[in-house]
């Protein structure tokens, strides 16, 4: 069950992330770290209702950022569709031991109806150049790659802008 999640599912949520950082890092996947995702991205999307929880028998397993919102970060970008109407993908997780299950494709399948039901132009993420599984994962979806922003904080290289336009 996919559900918007609320300040109570914080901490849970940054309990998935770091065990999904950890992950990362042990494959010299070097995308999240201890700056990032924090609790203040969570407390933000919360309050803004962009916060989605995947629920797996009562137990939360994963999330996904589901935003109106363009990241300063976003600006240069040669965008395929105006900057109006847009949907912005952020921190999707889902626990390592959990993963290979399809609960992304679920989250990312969620976040797709809700644009198109809400009748948004497209949507748009970013994703980290070095994680060829996440580069796959989009690809597949149709996501098209339109350029670059990096996030120094995170890593030294790039992370590929996407859009999918509906």
């Amino acid at each position: 069950m996919i559900r918007k999640g609320t300040i109570k599912d914080i901490d849970n949520i940054l309990l998935i992330t770091k065990a999904c950082a950890l992950n990362m890092i042990a494959k010299r996947i070097f995308q999240w770290n201890d700056t990032y995702p924090n609790k203040a991205a969570f407390v933000k999307d919360v309050q803004r209702g962009e916060l989605y929880i995947l629920e797996i028998e009562n137990t939360s397993v994963g999330c996904i950022s589901v935003s109106t919102f363009m990241d300063k970060e976003y600006i240069s970008v040669p965008w395929l569709t105006e900057h109006k109407n847009n949907i912005y993908i952020h921190r999707l997780a889902v626990h390592p031991n959990h993963q290979g299950k399809g609960y992304a494709q679920q989250l990312m399948a969620y976040a797709e109806a809700y644009a198109i039901k809400n009748n948004y132009t497209s949507i748009r993420l970013d994703t980290f150049s070095q994680n060829p599984r996440n580069l796959k994962f989009y690809e597949l979806r149709g996501y098209k790659k339109i350029g670059d922003i990096y996030f120094p904080k995170q890593s030294e290289f790039p992370f590929y802008c996407y859009e999918l336009v509906l």
